[in-house]
């Protein structure tokens, strides 16, 4: 995701910054992301983020916002989520990272869990502790199961920022690096199943990498017979189905995975941001016994010190039991619904708000500016909502509600979007 800057351009008022927080942007700048705090600053958007809870964010400077970013899903289930904080603590009573050499009671207990709340045959995890690097093992398993080397992806995917997972996304910053694969990487159309066909025809790629609707792209929502179809050109042609759930998984479409929506059962399925519960950092790649087979052949062939850390399995244990309770699902649906009822009326009063993208909680909101995604979340910052534009096309908002939210909170969080698409309109933002 990149933030277009122009030079010379400075939208914070210095007057506006305690010490605090300037010395934080400054330590920022100077040692850690100059260009990316050069960005925020042409956005306008100072964030340095102090108390956090629930789902609600205090600058260092006390200001308020509604968090409807949540990392990319970090906070499905709130900031320092109270059940989750006392897991982490307890399990700090015995526990620490562990041993990734060793069997291990948490890592063994989670791994089951998953076999037994992913769809179909799932069966085998890796444990690693992003989702970039389980996007980059899954490509590598997909490899290992076919004998090939050919992926294919989205034109506009993300799927991070780690070797192939990067290779796997937009080519601009895999090629940034020198590490774009052009000749082993294919890209094809969202929601075109020829083209899809067309790139696996060939019978030589090992796996399609698929985000169940695109994130970066603004939640684009497929049409009902496109991931069933890719699906099908997957077993027809050989390839491993690969299904990025980093963002749609865990609840927020109401189901506990988005592919379920279609009753699609991957070969690979990938988790992670909510799975570490905003506490620890937690995400797995989870395959079938088929795919998964190299684990009885090489029992060194992925390790990394932090993967699986025990401490963040006992935490992922306890996000898996709230996020497939039916009465949360239940209540994922019926939020779902209220804000399809409000988003509705907004749009229909305000010319700037183009459309509403939708998959239970996976919502984008569609501007008609082709930067409005990005005016849009200016806006909302300065009417206390914190919520992050599509990286890949910035005419759409991200718009990601907790799953725990109430209806206060959704009331409070539409009168101020309200509020900020009316200030856009009258050119106050």
């Amino acid at each position: 995701m990149e933030i277009p800057v122009k030079s010379g351009q400075m939208s914070i008022d210095p007057q506006s910054i305690s010490d605090r927080k300037r010395r934080t942007i400054e330590l920022s700048r100077e040692y850690l992301m100059p260009a990316r705090v050069a960005a925020w600053e042409s956005l306008g958007v100072p964030l340095v983020i102090g108390r956090r809870e629930g789902y609600r964010l205090w600058d260092v400077d006390g200001h308020e916002l509604l968090d409807v970013h949540l990392n990319g899903g970090t906070y499905n289930l709130g900031h320092r989520n109270p059940t989750l904080v006392e897991v982490l603590r307890k399990a700090l009573d015995e526990l620490d990272v562990g041993n990734h050499h060793f069997p291990s009671q948490a890592r063994g207990e989670l791994a089951e869990k998953l076999a037994a709340l992913t769809p179909g045959d799932l069966h085998y995890s890796v444990f690693v502790p992003s989702g970039s690097e389980a996007n980059d093992l899954a490509i590598r398993v997909a490899r290992r199961a076919t004998g090939r080397r050919k992926i294919v992806a989205l034109e506009a995917a993300f799927h991070g920022r780690t070797g192939l997972s990067a290779a796997a996304g937009q080519d601009d910053m895999a090629r940034f690096f020198l590490a774009d694969y052009s000749d082993e990487f294919l890209k094809v159309p969202f929601n075109d199943l020829g083209a899809m066909e067309q790139a696996l025809g060939g019978g030589d790629v090992a796996g399609v990498l698929m985000e169940t609707t695109p994130a970066t792209y603004g939640f684009p929502v497929p049409s009902d017979d496109y991931l069933p179809g890719v699906k099908s050109l997957c077993e027809r042609f050989g390839t491993i189905y690969i299904a990025d759930e980093v963002q749609t998984g865990l609840g927020r479409t109401g189901h506990l995975w988005g592919v379920e929506t279609w009753n699609i059962e991957p070969d690979i399925l990938v988790t992670g941001k909510g799975l570490s519960g905003g506490l620890y950092p937690m995400s797995a790649v989870v395959m079938t016994r088929r795919v998964g087979h190299w684990l009885t052949e090489q029992g060194w062939g992925y390790v990394s010190t932090f993967g699986g850390a025990e401490l963040g399995c006992r935490v992922a244990s306890r996000v898996l039991d709230m996020c497939s309770q039916p009465q949360l699902l239940a209540g994922v649906r019926r939020l779902s619904q209220r804000l399809t009822a409000g988003l509705e009326q907004l749009r229909q009063r305000h010319p700037f708000f183009k459309a509403v993208r939708q998959l239970g909680l996976v919502i984008g909101l569609e501007t008609a500016s082709s930067a409005g995604g990005m005016q849009l979340s200016r806006a909302l910052y300065r009417r206390g909502v914190w919520a992050m534009f599509a990286g890949f096309a910035p005419s759409v908002l991200q718009f990601k509600v907790g799953l725990l939210a109430d209806d206060a909170y959704c009331d409070l969080l539409l009168e101020r979007l309200d509020a900020a698409l009316s200030d856009i309109e009258r050119g106050n933002s």
